[in-house]
């Protein structure tokens, strides 16, 4: 097996790697495929210290965003009961169900917070009566509210 080279790689390449991960190739599928395409470049110390500068960039942003998202789940809990009105019939049933989107809504309402509404998990709500709802602010940070459904 002939020797080797390494690149970084400037646009993520399936079953090769990530963008800013350093790889070893062969050296023809270097200089013929990657090089001319402009899908990496050869490692040296100065795009090496380049990529550490990124990747160190990119986790302290990572961090600002975790924080963030810490700061809203304390605004949140403060908070405390989200009220949602809903249509009743017999028995206390609701007409309809209680969304993902109600909830967002209320929150940005009540709260001033602009929440994805995928990261919303609502339980099977039919009936009137207090609910708790998980928000996903941040893949490492999830508040509980409680949701309150009263009727009209």
């Amino acid at each position: 097996m002939g020797k080797r080279v390494q690149v970084v790689l400037n646009q993520n390449i399936s079953k090769l790697g990530k963008n800013g991960d350093l790889v070893e190739v062969a050296p023809g599928y270097a200089r013929n495929y990657l090089l001319p395409q402009g899908l990496a470049v050869v490692a040296t110390t100065g795009i090496l210290k380049q990529v550490e500068q990124r990747r160190e960039k990119e986790r302290q942003q990572k961090l600002a965003e975790k924080q963030e998202a810490e700061s809203r789940k304390t605004a949140l809990k403060t908070i405390g009961r989200l009220v949602i009105r809903k249509q009743v019939g017999e028995k206390d049933a609701i007409f309809g169900t209680v969304t993902a989107q109600e909830v967002a809504d209320v929150i940005k309402e009540q709260a001033g917070l602009e929440v994805d509404k995928r990261g919303i998990s609502v339980p099977e709500i039919g009936k009137i009566g207090h609910y708790p709802v998980d928000v996903k602010l941040h893949p490492e940070v999830t508040a509980t509210v409680e949701i309150e459904v009263a009727s009209l």
